[in-house]
């Protein structure tokens, strides 16, 4: 979870400055995650895939509520 005020500063944001900031940190951090042997790189993207799959699942779990009410 980011801080408070990370958060904070994230909401002050405009769309694009947010995203600059994403793009920046995929190019970053691509390097480490296709690094070491192949069985290590399939198991840290089944990591992020499943972290996906739960994240879109909450997001719609949460629409459904929303329509319900």
């Amino acid at each position: 979870m980011l801080h408070p005020e990370t958060l904070e500063a994230y909401r002050k944001m405009t769309p694009s400055e947010r995203l600059k900031i994403t793009l920046e940190m995929t190019r970053e951090n691509t390097p480490r995650l296709l690094e070491g042997p192949p069985e290590i790189v399939a198991r840290r993207f089944e990591v992020l895939h499943r972290q996906n799959d739960e994240r879109n699942h909450r997001m719609l779990e949460g629409m459904a509520r929303t329509r319900k009410s």
